[in-house]
């Protein structure tokens, strides 16, 4: 009797052995599209209990400065206790070791507008929570937070643990996970946001992006996506031509990473990966799902030669009369709205341009008008002649106070001043004096590349939005000089 007993609960040993075993992981790279009985029931039930909420609404519960003294050591992770869920695609995976107890989602499969991070103390999620998988996140009970305060990364995490630079959520428990994220039978193919570097912004944390044009910096032909001398990541610098200099950007590759001795290539091509930022929060990176993901078999590109690159169009605005709207060497001025214009000033600034040197400026202050729309548009340039143009200049402020300046492109516009509302007007970018800056300070703007446009008469437009109303500082001054075209010879 004892022997068979004996035998019976060695059976029994091997049988839950075999069951074990058969749900591990890591070495299953199968998607099941079938999911069993329980969670079935357990998602219907969600979707007929409970109200869908959008990712945004979901971020906007949670304030990381409730004192909004512009520190987050006040930061609480927000309580649901309503029965509320967001629906969205996992866009990151951990088959690779390249991520860690985390999930990243975004709220569609194609052209996402929102995106947000769940941490959960499980590893090897890569088949469970797989890359496309429709996932229905049950809010109730759980937190809306960052995971490391002052991160601006929104996390949907557990109870929440204080010290003294505020409230961060935790990871969701093997309970919360089974109870909380519950899977559809669908798996999207998750397309790739296309961005440029310059484009990424705390908007596109935690989507699948795709940056075509680029490759690794110069100095890391024959290095490795990980340094073995490092402990936990490796920062790698991606580069994109542009113009005459390089955008840059970072790539993060874990120690983890069963790609990491892999070599960098060394031609030009494009990425695929999911935005996520550095440990401090203070950079954004990119982070691979797969090398397979990585294709730079291309030719590398090249910087232009400014010695090929002639001066078009310049303006120091010297000599010009002080005091009065500017009219000369082609230039308009135009106040749209409110009676203060651009004016040719003196400057007394310290820095460059420096003192006693003429200056293009527009400011609401003194003007007695709750509302100043003001324009400064050069005059024509023929962008058809040649086949690259760059746009260069410098501004100030003088405490911009909310005011803004917007610099504008116009190839539609006829001339007159009566027209200048009604032509199609493109924002271009340009790097342009801040709020927070010495007002002393000129800053230039980059090469700004104007290829994309074209038209015998294309015209730059700065406008001045401003005002002077009884309450509110939107009174602002903003200062222009050096203006300058470059074309190509």
């Amino acid at each position: 009797m004892n022997k068979t007993i004996k035998s019976l609960n060695l059976i029994l040993i091997l049988i839950a052995s075999f069951a074990v075993t058969s749900c591990v992981q890591d070495d299953d790279y199968t998607i099941p599209n079938s999911l069993g009985d329980e969670e079935n029931y357990a998602l219907q039930e969600l979707l007929d209990t409970a109200t869908e909420v959008s990712f945004d609404y979901a971020k906007a519960l949670y304030n990381s400065d409730p004192n909004e003294d512009g520190d987050t050591d006040d930061a609480i992770p927000y309580l649901i206790e309503n029965d509320v869920y967001i629906k969205g695609y996992i866009s990151s995976s951990d088959r690779t070791g390249n991520f860690y107890k985390e999930l990243y989602i975004q709220n569609s499969s194609e052209n996402p507008t929102s995106a947000m991070k769940v941490i959960l103390d499980q590893v090897s999620n890569y088949n469970q929570f797989n890359k496309g998988r429709e996932v229905y996140i049950k809010l109730t009970d759980l937190y809306i937070g960052e995971e490391r305060t002052g991160s601006g990364v929104y996390t949907i995490g557990g109870e929440p643990e204080f010290d003294q630079y505020g409230g961060t959520v935790t990871s969701l428990n093997f309970n919360q996970i089974a109870e909380n994220i519950l899977r559809s039978g669908t798996t999207e193919e998750i397309v790739p946001l296309n961005l440029t570097f310059a484009e990424i912004t705390d908007q596109h944390v935690g989507m699948f992006v795709q940056v075509d044009n680029i490759e690794f910096a110069d100095n890391l032909n024959g290095l490795q996506y990980f340094d073995p001398i490092e402990v936990y990541d490796t920062a790698r610098t991606l580069q994109s031509c542009s113009g005459f200099g390089y955008d840059t950007f970072i790539l993060e590759t874990s120690s983890f990473a069963d790609f990491k001795a892999k070599d960098l290539p060394t031609g030009n091509g494009s990425i695929k990966a999911v935005v996520s930022k550095t440990f401090d929060a203070t950079s954004y990176v990119l982070a691979l799902n797969s090398v397979d993901d990585v294709d730079m078999e291309g030719p590398r590109c090249s910087l232009l030669d400014l010695d090929d690159f002639a001066t078009l169009f310049e303006e120091d605005f010297e000599g010009m009369s002080t005091g009065s709207a500017i009219s000369s060497n082609g230039w308009t001025s135009y106040a749209q709205v409110g009676t203060y214009n651009w004016r040719a000033l003196t400057t007394t600034d310290t820095g460059n341009p420096g003192p006693g040197n003429t200056i293009a400026s527009m400011g609401a202050y003194g003007s007695s008008t709750d509302e100043n729309i003001a324009w400064l548009i050069s005059p024509a340039i023929d962008l058809d002649a040649q086949g690259i143009e760059f746009l260069n200049f410098q501004s100030s402020n003088s405490f911009s106070d909310d005011s803004e300046l917007e610099v504008l492109i116009s190839t539609d516009w006829d001339g007159t001043t009566a027209n200048v509302a009604s032509a199609t007007w493109t924002t271009i970018p340009a790097i342009i004096a801040g709020d927070d800056e010495f007002y002393q300070d000129w800053f230039d703007s980059g090469l700004i590349n104007l290829s994309s446009y074209s038209g015998s008469a294309g015209y730059i437009a700065f406008k001045y939005i401003g005002g002077y109303p009884s309450s509110g500082d939107i009174d602002g001054t903003y200062e222009i000089d050096n203006f300058k075209i470059l074309g190509e010879n």
